[in-house]
């Protein structure tokens, strides 16, 4: 059977379990596998599935060279997701504590987009159809 390749982004997180509560409530996303627990207690990997997409939490760990995003809040990655509602995901995460970097508007590109922050750093692009 030929190997199928996905792509699956990893966030790296100070606490992976927060962080997974945050993407359930927000994104919706489900729990689909949790790693086990490293030294520090922490798992190693959480992955989560939002709609048809995967991605997966896992703490910082210095001496694998896994950092959060920049102390100046730059991410390394920005994270696109497209939905149905995207004022409704913009505005469940920045009641879990996200902040809007760019407000939800209709676009003149012909989309309806927006910035936000998580609580950890990561710059995720919020799109969706024109209302």
């Amino acid at each position: 059977m030929p190997y199928t390749t996905r792509l699956a982004p990893r966030l790296i997180v100070p606490d992976p379990d927060a962080a997974s509560a945050f993407y359930q409530r927000t994104l919706e996303a489900e729990q689909v596998f949790r790693g086990p627990a490293g030294d520090d207690g922490r798992p190693v990997v959480i992955e989560l599935r939002a709609g048809a997409s995967s991605f997966r939490v896992s703490p910082s760990v210095a001496a694998w060279g896994w950092s959060p995003p920049a102390e100046d809040g730059t991410p390394p990655v920005l994270i696109e997701i497209e939905t149905e509602d995207p004022d409704a995901v913009a505005s469940r995460m920045t009641t879990h504590g996200a902040e809007t970097v760019v407000p939800i508007e209709n676009r003149p590109y012909g989309k309806r987009s927006g910035r936000i922050r998580d609580p950890y750093g990561h710059l995720w692009i919020i799109t969706g159809p024109l209302r």
